[in-house]
């Protein structure tokens, strides 16, 4: 791969790691129920906290995303440094489904019974089904990387 696409690809990692934090600082200020809130007591909802736990292992997977970039900018593809980033996302978005889901189920069993969660639902409908895309992606490419290593370590002993 070229690198200046490399570069493109990193920029746009970093691009939405800094969007999805900017989203998480500023949301909380302009959801409904924040209105008649102060500052503290906005950010300490639990629900609130939970997204901000959860979005952890958002962030590890794009940190991992970015690494694994610069091994493939370095010729190192064909590496257990890639495999390990490789895990480390499929791992990351299984994390993240889960703790969707339990968001979902959350919201579901105790929400308000004048409010109505459909909209929640749904966004964890769509991201949980996103994130067990990007799960299974990531587990296809480590196998196929860890083939491809098998491959090559085996080629280089018969040589």
């Amino acid at each position: 791969m070229k690198r200046i696409s490399i570069i493109f690809l990193q920029a746009v990692i970093v691009l939405i790691a800094i969007v999805a934090l900017a989203i998480l600082i500023r949301l909380p200020l302009t959801e409904g129920r924040a209105t008649n809130l102060d500052l503290f007591s906005i950010y300490t909802d639990p629900l609130i906290l939970y997204g901000y736990a959860a979005s952890i292992a958002f962030f590890v997977a794009l940190y991992k995303a970015f690494r694994l970039l610069g091994y493939i900018g370095q010729n190192k593809v064909f590496s257990s440094s890639s495999v390990k980033a490789l895990r480390s996302i499929k791992y990351c978005a299984i994390v993240l489904s889960v703790l969707i889901v339990a968001a979902g189920i959350y919201i579901r069993i105790a929400h308000n019974k004048d409010d109505d969660p459909a909209g929640f639902i749904a966004m964890c409908i769509v991201t949980t089904f996103v994130s067990a895309v990007v799960a299974t992606a990531a587990a296809i490419f480590e196998k196929i990387l860890q083939n491809a290593i098998d491959m090559k370590s085996e080629n280089d002993l018969t040589i």
